[in-house]
């Protein structure tokens, strides 16, 4: 189960479909947007109840949202699992009312983190700064006293979770799933001394929602794919930014490009480029260059591709994956995102091969992870699959 942004629903949907095509039968609870479309595939979808706010929810607050709402969806979905038991939960790393529910019915649960694995360790910098782990004493106490300063926060979060179960009868300790999906590249990693022992990185989990192709524009130009963040903090205006920063009299020569997004709402488009909702691992595979604001799914699908990109983060990790990336050698970051500085890193990228050289590093590293199915099977006392 999965909350319905893209990029938490998407790996939801396509674990279900490897689960699905390894003798397990699973049912996906997601937002309502996704029924149809995830239907017309063969997967059984339905709407994860309680996910809509209720008037007086403050989406703004993250700790009531993991809290007081995990607690009313949690008492929503125990006489659903009573009803039909499941033998394994699988919840998104934000969608913790799932493994409360498994938790009140005692059935085993695994969390999917549909990113690099963001719980704070003693030994790196606060998850979102995209600060590298400090060296010396001089990093090594920076990094000490910016964890002191989250921990407030941290603190807070933890305690109205707390609340939030006592109140639906579970114990306010919270018990760890009996396993970890990290969905990511081992190369979007950062090793830390303190790696949670259920936690396996077993590579990233990617579903496309559509099956149309698209038909770049003609010509032998570099194309460049343009990949808007379905996020709501992305950045705003980027493909029309994007769209002045390619233009031949700025950027010094001819590229094509593709706008490719969910609801790509561009007008007036140059001769050189288009837009639409495609397949974008197939875009990707013909790609020179990828602009987007550094969100999980799309980082990890042009890495897979070999593809360099050009980050333009917004809010949420968006700005701690766009410096995984830079310090891999895969990217060039922008922000804020004004045409000059963005025509000039897709000059720099376009002209060294290092870039894509590092991308196909980073994507090769997807050979180093874990079977998802067979660590589900594990968890669910399975001891094969098929």
């Amino acid at each position: 189960m999965a909350g319905s942004d893209a990029g938490h629903a998407l790996p939801v949907l396509a674990l279900a479909e490897l689960l699905q095509g390894n003798g397990f039968d699973p049912v996906v609870y997601t937002g309502s947007g996704w029924i149809e479309i995830a239907g017309a595939r063969g997967l059984q979808v339905r709407e994860l109840p309680g996910l809509v706010a209720d008037f007086g929810d403050d989406d703004s607050d993250a700790g009531a949202k993991l809290g007081v709402r995990a607690a009313r969806m949690c008492q929503l979905l125990v006489p659903l699992f009573r009803n039909d038991p499941p033998d394994l939960v699988v919840c998104d790393v934000i969608t913790v009312c799932g493994g409360w529910a498994a938790e009140t019915l005692d059935i085993p649960w695994v969390e999917l983190s549909p990113h690099p694995l963001y719980i704070p360790s003693r030994a790196l910098p606060p998850i979102g700064s995209g600060l590298a782990p400090g060296t010396g004493v001089g990093g090594r106490l920076r990094d000490t006293l910016m964890r002191a300063a989250t921990d407030r926060s941290i603190k807070v979060g933890r305690r109205q979770r707390q609340t939030a179960r006592r109140q639906i009868g579970l114990p306010a300790r919270e018990q760890s799933p009996r396993a970890r999906l990290i969905a990511t590249l081992p190369a979007l990693e950062v090793p830390r001394p303190d790696w949670p022992h259920e936690a396996e990185i077993v590579g990233p989990l990617l579903w496309e929602p559509t099956g149309v192709e698209f038909t770049p524009p003609p010509g032998d130009a570099p194309l460049v794919v343009i990949a808007p963040s379905t996020a709501t903090t992305g950045a705003v205006g980027l493909a029309e930014t994007a769209l002045q920063a390619l233009a031949p009299d700025l950027l010094g020569r001819q590229v094509r490009a593709v706008v490719s997004g969910l609801a790509p709402a561009v007008t007036d488009l140059p001769s050189w480029a288009i837009a639409g909702h495609g397949r974008q691992d197939l875009l990707l595979a013909e790609a020179d260059l990828v602009i987007c604001g550094g969100g999980h799914g799309m980082l990890a699908k042009s890495l897979i591709a070999g593809v360099p990109q050009v980050l333009v983060p917004g809010g949420g990790d968006q700005w701690e994956l766009a410096q995984r990336a830079r310090r891999w050698g895969s990217a060039e970051v922008v922000r804020p995102a004004g045409a000059q500085a963005l025509s000039a890193a897709c000059r720099k990228v376009l002209d060294s091969k290092s870039f894509a050289e590092s991308a196909r590093r980073a994507g090769a590293t997807a050979a180093d992870t874990v079977d998802a199915v067979a660590v589900c099977a594990r968890a669910a006392g399975r001891g094969a699959f098929r």
